[in-house]
């Protein structure tokens, strides 16, 4: 039989925090989707320390060294990305556009990249919804309309974990 390793005791892992401009909020273990509701294309203004891009995609992913075991993982490996995954106690997330879409008014220079508890992530909504969601619920989801900005970033919240 395996055995179950247990968390050490006072482990606190890291979160990641969503807010919009009208104040609605969302922190998650792993990670937050945002794009539209039904993962078709979305677009949106993406800002990401002093860089600025408009793009269409499938959406973007932002997590946290929990959430770097599933999804992000599963991202990093397919596009083999030279990108450090946090770990669990990290104060840092990585985030990833899936499939950005190159046109004559969009974008696909920046697809990946980390945060620190300094750097947000800025999302301006350019489509009519969108949505962010985190660890896959999506009944329980931030709602963005046209022009809205939602900024992700290290939440000042950790998760104590108990073993």
């Amino acid at each position: 039989a395996a055995a179950v390793q247990a968390t050490p005791p006072g482990v606190q892992a890291t979160m990641v925090g969503a807010v919009t401009d009208d104040g609605q909020r969302l922190r998650a273990l792993n990670e937050v989707f945002i794009g539209h509701p039904s993962h078709q294309s979305a677009r949106y203004r993406l800002r990401s320390g002093g860089a600025e891009e408009l793009q269409s995609s499938s959406g973007l992913l932002v997590g946290t060294g929990t959430g770097a075991t599933g999804w992000l993982r599963s991202v990093h490996r397919e596009r083999r990305s030279p990108l450090t995954l946090p770990r669990r106690t990290d104060r840092s997330l990585c985030w990833f556009v899936r499939e950005a879409w190159p046109s004559p008014t969009t974008a696909t220079g920046l697809t990946e990249g980390s945060l620190d508890e300094h750097t947000p992530l800025e999302i301006v909504a350019e489509s009519d919804q969108l949505v962010c969601f985190g660890d896959g619920i999506e009944d329980d989801s931030l709602r963005l309309a046209w022009g809205q900005r939602l900024t992700v970033a290290v939440a000042a919240t950790r998760l104590n974990l108990v073993g």
